[in-house]
């Protein structure tokens, strides 16, 4: 635990650079980076971080052997040679701390209408201690809080005793291959801190994601004939409701879980994207649709698709046209398993007390219904996996925002973290 005199000295260095951190993550929600559309922004934080006196790493994710690691995920659409990476690296003057990663995505999902938003998405307005954008909540608050965080102990006169590699990737949202890349990139640490927004708790446990597309095509015949020809959206539709019902009998099993037994529903199954037919006066005869499902960690990926696979085939013999024409089952995108962080890593103690010195309160922990990336870290290279970040509203919401005042606390605890994992040596302040 850092000393009331070096947090006081850390704290001091975070309130001075704050102007300048929530200017930092005004910068950073003002690009647009959606899947595909990443490499702008990673390329302006290169440019940043190189400015500081990082050693900078640029590189995609067609530079790393991913097809050779099993937990890989399909990418559909995106071209893997566009999907940059950026790894910031400052060395120990002399071995001997312990070592740390901090990632953060800055992918974001698609804002929707803009006209739904009270300030423009990706505008980043100021407001009431609250700063409004796409991604300002999930995740670019909590880059701001890991680099700052760094900032500050430069600024304060101090160097972390142990190598800290700070990371930006992308496909958080997708797959989570930019994570895993960097590990294919070679970089390893003794933790890995990933700032997501958990309002200051500890992530205890994630759950694991799946994605798919259904795909059904039948006969457009002109709509008084109806009946002569088929619809594909009904037939969708009717694959949803099975769906459904399937997930019912998941999270009923799940009531006597370890980790989620005491969460409601927690195996989420959405309809997130649908596409069909060709005219209001013609029956459909395709629709597609995109859909999420969930998992617990216990439970394992393969088992899982197969369910669903076995769900869609049950279904087809309530429908007359599926009966006779089976739709198809794409399997893309998140691949994920769950991960749970067991108590009692020394990583967890540290930060448990930093948390505490900044906020005057036990870290609290949380058990997530949606994926992050310590699963790469935690469950495949046997890495003390940490997620807890800054508060805010709104992720894949219109109006998403994050609150400043715990961004600024955020920023002193992961930077009291820092100094008490790695340790801290005196450097002349920048």
């Amino acid at each position: 635990m850092p000393d009331p005199a070096l947090l006081d000295r850390l704290r001091r260095a975070v309130d001075a650079g704050f102007d300048a951190e929530v200017a930092f993550l005004g910068d950073i929600v003002r690009f647009p980076s959606l899947r595909g559309q990443e490499a702008p922004l990673q390329d302006w934080i290169a440019r940043w971080m190189a400015g500081r006196g990082y050693q900078v790493d640029r590189f995609t994710l067609a530079d790393v052997p991913m097809a050779s690691h099993p937990k890989a995920a399909p990418m559909v659409d995106v071209d893997p040679a566009g999907s940059v990476q950026v790894v910031g690296t400052r060395r120990a003057r002399n071995a001997g701390g312990r070592s740390l990663i901090l990632q953060g995505h800055i992918d974001v999902v698609p804002e929707g209408p803009a006209e739904m938003w009270t300030h423009p998405p990706y505008a980043a307005v100021v407001r009431d201690g609250w700063l409004y954008g796409r991604g300002a909540h999930d995740m670019k608050a909590g880059v701001a809080a890991m680099i700052f965080a760094m900032e500050a102990l430069k600024a304060a006169g101090l160097a972390p005793a142990g190598d800290v590699h700070v990371q930006t990737v992308t496909e958080e949202e997708s797959t989570g291959n930019g994570a895993l890349a960097t590990l294919l990139r070679g970089y390893r640490a003794d933790a890995a801190l990933i700032p997501e927004p958990t309002g200051g708790t500890i992530t205890r446990a994630h759950t694991g994601t799946l994605w798919f597309r259904l795909r059904v095509r039948g006969v457009p015949v002109h709509v008084m004939m109806a009946e002569a020809g088929t619809n594909a959206i009904l037939s969708a539709m009717h694959l949803i409701q099975a769906l459904q019902a399937h997930t019912v009998e998941l999270n009923r099993a799940a009531e006597g879980d370890r980790w989620y037994g005491e969460v409601k529903s927690p195996i989420k199954f959405n309809p997130g994207i649908i596409r069909g037919g060709d005219w209001a006066s013609s029956t459909p005869a395709w629709c597609e649709v995109d859909c999420r499902i969930g998992l617990l960690p216990t439970m394992e990926v393969a088992e899982v698709m197969a369910g669903v696979e076995r769900c869609i085939e049950a279904a087809r013999a309530g429908d007359n046209f599926l009966a006779n024409n089976p739709p198809e089952v794409t399997w893309h995108g998140f691949q994920a398993d769950g991960y749970v962080l067991e108590p009692g890593s020394e990583a967890e103690r540290v930060l448990g007390a930093a948390h505490e010195q900044v906020f005057g309160a036990p870290m609290e922990e949380r058990r997530s219904t949606a994926v992050n990336d310590t699963r790469y870290y935690g469950r495949y290279f046997a890495t003390p996996a940490l997620c807890y970040g800054p508060r805010g509203e709104g992720a894949h919401a219109f109006d998403e925002r994050t609150n400043l005042e715990a961004l600024r606390q955020t920023t002193l605890s992961i930077a009291a973290f820092i100094a008490d994992w790695c340790g801290v040596e005196e450097v002349s302040a920048a």
